[in-house]
């Protein structure tokens, strides 16, 4: 009786294996990139032809990994476990950035803070505020989200925001949100509720250090572009 032959993939996957314990994944191509990572999630399947079905959808890894899970699933080849295998990936990386921001001058590390906003709010479907406690050293205290929707509709916005900061002893406030739109041009709205939060804030001695849009790979900051928060 012959021997069962080994499926081709398997010969496959060790190659791959062997090539990224010799040299990392520099000069990878994305396709490669994506079915190594899917190794992990699809034990038993060639992984290549899935992992050009997701490029094809989603066109870039980044893509993928900002896309709903939903969407993710659509794919054929792609269960849930697989997609939150993948899904689990765009957490760790965005806790991996938040640890990065930990015990740093925040103003003084402007694209630390960008970058982390970026991982943690780019692609989402709705509109997410963000809220960054700072104290006497610009250094992270904590850092919470507001439920989401459309800023200006959030009625007890300002007040939530000062209690939360006084809450956590907070000297400085950043504030943050995205544009599911890939938008980062400011609306009248976003001016408002930034004035509006700003004056709040100084009741209680507490500064408003910035605002920071998020649309697509870009962001605007209010701080920068000296609309209601000068800079220093």
């Amino acid at each position: 009786m012959s021997e069962l032959k080994e499926p081709s993939y398997i010969g496959h996957r060790k190659r791959l294996k062997q090539k990224y314990e010799q040299n990392g994944i520099k000069g990878w191509l994305d396709y490669e990139i994506l079915e190594f990572i899917l190794f992990y999630a699809i034990p038993r399947k060639d992984t290549k032809l899935i992992a050009k079905r997701l490029l094809s959808k989603f066109k870039t890894i980044r893509g993928i990994l900002d896309a709903d899970r939903k969407e993710i699933e659509s794919v054929k080849g792609i269960s849930k476990n697989s997609a939150l295998f993948l899904k689990l990936l765009k957490d760790i990386f965005v806790f991996y950035m938040e640890q990065n921001i930990h015990e740093r001058d925040l103003l003084s590390s402007p694209k630390l803070v960008y970058d982390y906003l970026k991982s943690e709010l780019k692609g989402l479907a709705d509109e997410e505020f963000k809220m960054m406690f700072l104290d006497s050293r610009n250094q992270l205290i904590s850092m919470e989200s507001l439920k989401n929707g459309t800023v200006n509709r959030v009625i007890v916005f300002p007040r939530k925001i000062v209690e939360r900061a006084l809450y956590n002893h907070a000297v400085g406030v950043i504030i943050a949100h995205n544009h599911p739109s890939g938008s980062i041009e400011p609306s009248v709205e976003d001016q408002n509720i930034t004035e509006t939060i700003k004056e709040a804030l100084n009741t209680v001695d507490i500064k408003l250090l910035d605002h920071i849009i998020i649309g697509g790979n870009e962001y605007f900051s209010f701080k920068e572009n000296r609309i209601v928060i000068e800079k220093n």
